[in-house]
């Protein structure tokens, strides 16, 4: 990929979208492309950070494993997704690792060479707290699905993300495609897979959603709605 090129897909990137020509090519003067294949591990848990990334093509999740080797993923990141930028920012150790679910092709940008451009453009530093927001408001979501909410509950929500977050109430019916297989998802809602199997068969024994492999047929939008948000418990 050309540097022209480089710049123009850099630019609809949401960590550096409305820069200067200047400033991208600055970017892409220290920026590194790297590849993975499916599996591959981009960094681990405790490791220096020397960098963040950005997904040119794939996706990559970023997870926690406790001492008994369960999972916890954290996010998953899509093309012209940014991540990693905290550690990197404040020079610690990555507090999560992130693997490559698929064959993917990622920018490194160097803390060392990006902090130097930071005092150079500051408008480089305003886009990078616009990203620092979104991914502490994503945090934010999975500490409270995980704390106050149960697993039918977290996976009414996901099920309703795959859609923008709601169904239209004209629609009786919609299917949407799961984006991550059944052990990855369990792992993002923070359980194990037969307690995810025993969410599904509650919704589908409940007519709420029909199964069909990766497909899910929103039967009832309503009460999928109703599931997904919090409820007051009694004392």
């Amino acid at each position: 990929m050309g540097d022209s090129e480089l710049n123009d897909w850099l630019s609809t990137t949401l960590i550096f979208q409305g820069l200067s020509a200047s400033q991208l090519t600055a970017l892409t003067d220290i920026a590194q492309l790297r590849t993975f294949g499916k599996g591959d591990l981009v960094f681990e848990q405790g490791c220096k950070a020397t960098g963040f990334f950005v997904i040119k093509i794939g996706r990559v999740k970023v997870f926690q494993l406790a001492a008994n080797g369960r999972e916890q993923i954290l996010n998953i990141f899509e093309a012209r997704d940014n991540f990693a930028e905290v550690a990197a920012m404040d020079g610690q150790c990555f507090p999560a690792s992130a693997t490559a679910l698929e064959p993917a092709t990622l920018l490194f940008v160097p803390r060392t060479e990006f902090l130097a451009l930071l005092h150079q453009y500051p408008d480089i530093a305003i886009n990078m707290l616009v990203t620092l927001a979104r991914h502490s408001r994503h945090l934010v979501k999975v500490v409270e699905n995980l704390s106050f909410k149960d697993v039918p509950q977290r996976l009414a929500a996901y099920l309703l993300s795959l859609n923008d977050g709601s169904v239209n109430e004209s629609q009786v019916q919609r299917t949407v495609t799961l984006n991550m297989s059944k052990s990855q998802l369990a792992a993002a809602l923070g359980t194990i897979p037969a307690t995810l199997s025993r969410a599904f068969y509650r919704l589908s024994t409940d007519g709420i959603i029909a199964m069909q492999g990766m497909q899910v047929e929103i039967l009832d939008c309503d009460r999928l709605q109703d599931l997904s948000l919090l409820q007051e418990h009694p004392n």
